[in-house]
């Protein structure tokens, strides 16, 4: 094989890997992006008291201030715990405040998106002094606040079957509050679905009492306080837009003259013809003339060494 042969081959092979690597080295050049979660709280409860229990002789009083399976997001994720037990004030013995078929409580905040959900099945709640008798008996009971970046926050809350408080079956209105009296039991005031939004705010809670219990026996003078079952809030997060990327302007070489932004190249492409390959095009041509001039010289000193 002769040297120009070899030449021209090896010519051809550098402008093709030229023309071929141009393209990907543009391709690998994209900006990168970033997304996330910018604040945003979501929290769940399915059980929360705030009693104060007094002893009949007066001379003790215990604060029962009990939480079952609360959680917060995005600290904590979710919680089935389906009793909570208070020691302390049935003669030294735990009692147990509520015991339920199912006790779930979630918070997740991801995606833009802070939620918390609870949901309470076949559940009843007891007070001191009232071992037997229930302050109140549900079927099921679940609270939701979705707070989504960009959209209202909801919050909802759904009472579905049967609600007894204190041994009696009771008719609920949403919105409104019910009143139970048990003559030398106590007494009850009981508010369904309580919700509250804001701008980026949402809270739930299914069912919420007002007590006063006074029996007249069992070491126990008075029970008083509030009850929260299946309660849910959030907070909106703030999504993080993806960054712009900056905008790269060519170094001038030293000596060079910086050519203008609004500076127009000699041709309009639309009337010429050219297109994105053009540079690849043109470069592959002037490798081919370079490649050609050499391999017209090579032969030239072949025939003068003749």
């Amino acid at each position: 094989m002769s040297s120009t042969t070899t030449f021209r081959r090896l010519a051809a092979t550098a402008v093709a890997t030229a023309l071929a690597a141009g393209p990907v080295l543009l391709a690998g050049a994209g900006p990168a992006a970033a997304t996330g979660d910018r604040g945003g709280k979501a929290s769940a409860v399915v059980l929360r008291t705030g009693l104060d229990v007094s002893l009949l002789n007066k001379t003790v009083n215990v604060p029962l201030k009990v939480s079952l399976n609360e959680v917060q997001a995005p600290a904590s994720a979710d919680k089935t715990a389906l009793t909570v037990n208070l020691d302390g004030v049935n003669k030294g013995q735990p009692f147990s405040v509520l015991r339920a078929d199912v006790a779930k409580a979630r918070a997740t905040v991801a995606d833009g998106t802070a939620e918390g959900f609870t949901q309470l099945a076949h559940a009843k709640v007891h007070v001191p002094g009232l071992p037997l008798l229930s302050l109140i008996e549900v079927d099921e009971v679940t609270s939701k606040a979705r707070c989504v970046a960009g959209q209202a926050p909801v919050a909802e809350s759904n009472l579905l079957g049967a609600v007894t408080v204190l041994g009696k079956k009771v008719t609920l209105t949403t919105g409104g509050t019910t009143e139970i009296k048990v003559p030398g039991v106590g007494e009850v005031s009981l508010t369904l679905s309580e919700k509250s939004t804001t701008s980026t705010t949402a809270a739930a809670s299914a069912l919420h009492l007002k007590v006063s219990v006074n029996p007249l026996n069992l070491n126990v003078a008075e029970v008083e306080g509030e009850v929260t079952l299946a309660g849910a809030t959030c907070e909106t997060p703030q999504a993080v837009a993806a960054p712009k990327p900056a905008d790269v302007k060519p170094q001038a070489e030293k000596g060079e003259r910086p050519v203008a932004a609004a500076e127009k190249p000699k041709g309009d492409l639309a009337e010429t013809g050219g297109n994105s390959m053009t540079p690849y095009v043109a470069g592959g041509a002037i490798a081919l003339l370079i490649a050609g001039a050499g391999a017209v010289g090579m032969a030239r000193r072949g025939r003068s060494r003749a």
